[in-house]
């Protein structure tokens, strides 16, 4: 590969579709575990509130949240009403416990918090309950209370599982974990979402963080130019997002540097197969 010319911070994310309907994605997305979930207080929102503007402004669209978040659902939605976002954000969360009833309740308490009179996508978070929630959701959609359903985990523990419940075949999209640190899903769940035509929202892309640590002190190889990456932040999306299963990774931060680093991740070229395989050998040198 040849150095990659620089991006200009204005230039469009790139995107993938969804396979089931071909709407557009921007590949970097943003999640709200830990990061959002803060009081009501101005302090600790002003920088989420810059997170969110950031991000809107570049063209971020997916954002991802879920009851078992603390707060995180009630600052994302009180936040993107004072941006006036309304219909700009494709807006993720999930339903997190047991029960046909107690589902239903969770959801709807979910969109009032979101201010979200239908969300773009409800996931059964962990699986939990996975049966009893399908098919509300199943019945949602038909009624369009939410336009996609999806399934999530974030550990190679549940995979096979995961995969069990994948194979029947009812979901747009599968979140999973997967980056350098943690690239098991890639060995049977990606290909098996490829297969079944499901999008995949990657969470954990830095291994909670692990993986700065791993690399902390050691400068970005040169060769990161070739396919535009200027940070760690950018190699280890770049890694993510040029596999072809992979919809959209959904990296958390709480502030609006790194969320501009992160979504840089989605300007330019990405790294073909070989280059892929080489990001993989520096990493696991370290």
């Amino acid at each position: 590969m040849k150095p990659a010319a620089a991006q200009a911070p204005g230039a469009p994310l790139l995107a993938r579709a969804i396979p089931v309907s071909g709407e557009s994605l921007p590949v970097v997305g943003v999640g709200t575990w830990q990061t959002f979930d803060v009081g009501a207080g101005s302090a600790a929102r002003a920088p989420l509130r810059e997170v969110l503007r950031t991000f809107a402004a570049a063209g971020g669209r997916v954002i991802d949240s879920s009851p078992m978040y603390g707060a995180s659902e009630a600052v994302t939605g009180d936040l993107s009403a004072e941006l006036n976002l309304a219909g700009r954000l494709f807006v993720a969360t999930k339903v997190w416990t047991s029960g046909r009833e107690a589902g239903i309740a969770q959801m709807e308490a979910s969109m009032a918090k979101l201010r979200a009179p239908k969300i773009d996508l409800m996931q059964v978070h962990n699986l939990v309950d996975v049966a009893t929630h399908t098919r509300t959701l199943r019945d949602w959609k038909a009624q369009g209370r939410i336009r996609y359903l999806g399934i999530t985990h974030y550990t190679a523990s549940a995979y096979a599982e995961v995969e069990r419940v994948l194979q029947g075949g009812q979901y747009d999209f599968l979140q999973i974990n997967y980056s350098l640190g943690e690239p098991e899903s890639e060995r049977r769940l990606l290909p098996l979402a490829a297969e079944k035509k499901v999008a995949v929202i990657v969470n954990r892309p830095f291994a909670e963080g692990a993986m700065f640590r791993k690399v902390r002190g050691n400068p970005l190889p040169a060769w990161a130019a070739e396919f535009g990456a200027a940070s760690w932040a950018q190699y280890f999306l770049k890694w993510i997002v040029s596999h072809p299963a992979v919809t959209c990774a959904i990296p958390g931060t709480g502030k609006p540097e790194h969320m501009a680093d992160n979504l840089a991740a989605a300007r330019g070229p990405l790294p073909d197969a070989a280059m892929r395989r080489r990001m993989a050998q520096h990493y696991a040198a370290l």
